[in-house]
């Protein structure tokens, strides 16, 4: 029997040939170069998440698109990045806040924030025979856990493995780069300001390493998708909050093009 609190069962049930990824054959996924998107990061701040994406796509030694957008809002508290295939990953994306929207509407409450987190686990788990033919998704997603009044991470593997992440994280064909550098830079609390520049210093790094990444366009005027999910729900930030960290963080580079050092803290002794 179909269950009706998931839109996603009852789309393989009706009309299979719907679901993202259904319309091609192996041997298509096979024959074909698509474009990929690339990096992701997440961490945590004071009273919610921060999640941004660059906005390079790339298809083998080509870019793409320049502009792509990677991170979306999943509903009222909870934000979701893709990397790997584009199209599929966005199709996936859209069936999620479907699913999201619809067992709601269904059930008259919102699923928590660990539900969300598996009903996109089982949605990666149906794509997995075109992950295996090089058609994967990698998502990375995120929220404000109104129960336990926080922000969590979530990051997935190509089987629909769920992992829960503390404090930050990464995933694309920068993710090592940027790993490193969240790793650098996070403290705990970060207020919403540092956050963001945390996070662009991140995709920053990545893209110096990583050629399928894209770093801030100041020329064409296309930055990183940047978005916050606290407890007042989902913000993208704006260019009048955005640009002028990214301008500072290019500026910053001119001198110090490594990006800034990690934070040093007292001793014991209290020297630094």
């Amino acid at each position: 029997m179909t269950d009706l609190s998931s839109f996603s069962d009852y789309l393989s049930q009706t009309a299979p040939h719907l679901l993202p990824g259904a319309r091609l054959t192996a041997d298509d996924s096979a024959r074909m170069e698509v474009p990929h998107g690339t990096t992701i990061v997440a961490l945590t701040c004071a009273g919610g998440i921060v999640m941004a994406g660059d906005r390079r796509a790339t298809m083998g030694n080509v870019i793409a698109q320049r502009d792509i957008e990677k991170v979306f809002k999943a509903d009222s508290h909870s934000v979701v990045g893709i990397a790997g295939a584009a199209g599929i990953a966005i199709e996936l994306v859209r069936l999620f806040q479907v699913e999201l929207e619809h067992y709601e509407k269904i059930e008259g409450v919102p699923l928590s924030l660990d539900g969300k987190a598996n009903r996109l686990a089982t949605l990666l788990r149906a794509n997995l025979p075109l992950a295996m033919q090089g058609l994967a998704v990698v998502p990375l997603y995120g929220g404000f856990d109104q129960i336990r009044g926080l922000g969590r991470i979530f990051s997935y593997d190509v089987t629909g493995g769920r992992y829960e992440e503390r404090d930050h994280h990464a995933v694309g064909s920068g993710s090592l780069f940027a790993r490193g550098s969240l790793k650098k830079l996070f403290s705990p609390n970060l207020d919403r300001h540092d956050a963001i520049q945390v996070a662009i210093e991140a995709l920053f790094d990545a893209a110096d390493d990583d050629s399928a990444t894209g770093g801030p366009d100041l020329a064409r005027r296309i930055y990183p998708v940047v978005a916050l999910a606290d407890r007042e729900g989902v913000h993208i930030i704006g260019d009048a909050e955005l640009v002028p960290v990214i301008e500072s963080v290019v500026a910053a580079r001119q001198t110090h093009p490594d990006g800034p050092v990690a934070r040093v803290g007292r001793s014991k002794g209290g020297e630094a």
